[in-house]
């Protein structure tokens, strides 16, 4: 089930972001978010920035959210897309499923104009995600970030909403 996060919710969404932060290189941060990091953090998706969660067995397993972009005001109409799922529930479908119910949100939402997701280059099952619902590939960033000793490249996606 979709729904919209709750702040029961925040202990499982740590979970998922921190075993993404130690093992996986779809989010730059190094260090592991702390209980405090992720209640400021759910308490910033209030609004036009929402925040939704997959829900099997009375627990989140995977979420996905639309961000500030950037803090200079004229960005105000841009959001970005995450989207986390817990390691035992990747490649079931969870993931179509959260882009559809938070592409519909978007359209919602007064002031969301368009949606920027940053893809690090090599994760091509959300490469075909994105460009399935319609997001058009906008270019890579050589090494933007530096992770487990080694450079990555990003993929930029967009759509508008």
């Amino acid at each position: 089930m979709i729904r919209r996060a709750e702040e029961q919710d925040i202990p499982f969404l740590l979970d998922i972001y921190n075993e993404a932060i130690l093992n996986g290189t779809a989010t730059f941060d190094l260090e592991p978010k702390t209980l405090e990091d992720r209640k400021q953090w759910f308490y910033d998706h209030i609004g036009t920035h929402p925040l939704l969660v997959y829900e099997k067995h009375g627990k989140a397993i995977a979420y996905a959210s639309l961000s500030t972009y950037r803090e200079k005001k004229a960005y105000d109409g841009s959001v970005e897309f995450s989207i986390y799922i817990h390691k035992d529930y990747r490649g079931v479908g969870i993931g179509k499923q959260l882009m559809e119910a938070i592409l519909k949100l978007a359209k919602e939402i007064d002031g969301i104009h368009t949606i920027i997701s940053i893809i690090t280059a090599g994760n091509e099952v959300s490469d075909r995600l994105h460009e399935k619902f319609g997001f058009t590939y906008c270019g890579k960033i050589k090494e933007a970030g530096y992770k487990f000793g080694q450079y990555f490249d990003i993929n930029v996606y967009q759509i508008m909403v």
